[in-house]
């Protein structure tokens, strides 16, 4: 349900109808949190999409207090990249770009994860406008040459999210892309 209710919040943003994205957003964070408290541990997909989807309605209030949640979970402790991941989109959230220097640095050297997402997170977290720009290009480019997306909307969603965190810290690249709204 989370999932069909942030495509529908995608779905929305890419027609530009960010007020109709915004209450999809919201109820995908609701049916999200509802499954994590009945999901095996190790479930950090639901922490992440949690605050993508919040930074994707702009609702940095509410981005800000699922960031807290989602490092009370243990997020930056766990051995998965993926929930190290979630623990470093949540410090930057919350502007500890310095704690999540060294939790991006893990996910650039780890087989287990996209290392161009890991490669635009390094360059947020410390300051790399240069580096940023050349890794966020990367991650666009993966997104336009791939054939399979979540719920089949072809969206560049993770894009959309490291350039909302890179536009707080006036390092966002200028992209132009069909998968961008």
């Amino acid at each position: 349900m989370g999932n069909a209710a942030s495509g529908a919040g995608l779905a929305r943003l890419m027609a530009g109808d960010t007020d109709e994205a915004r209450q999809w957003f919201a109820k995908a964070v609701q049916r999200y949190r509802e499954s994590y408290e009945i999901a095996p541990p190790g479930s950090w997909g639901r922490p992440i999409a949690i605050l993508k989807a919040r930074i994707l309605a702009g609702d940095w209030d509410g981005a800000e207090s699922e960031a807290l949640w989602t490092l009370e979970q243990d997020a930056a402790e766990s051995e998965s990249p993926i929930g190290r991941y979630a623990a470093t989109l949540a410090l930057l959230v919350l502007g500890c770009d310095e704690e999540a220097r060294p939790l991006a640095d893990a996910l650039r050297t780890s087989d287990d994860f996209p290392g161009p997402v890991a490669a635009a997170l390094a360059h947020l977290t410390a300051g790399d406008t240069q580096g940023y720009v050349e890794a966020i290009e990367a991650v666009l480019e993966s997104f336009e040459t791939r054939e399979d997306y979540l719920e089949d909307l072809p969206a560049a969603d993770t894009v959309v999210v490291l350039q909302a965190l890179a536009a707080r810290r006036h390092m966002a690249a200028e992209l132009s892309s069909p998968l961008l709204p």
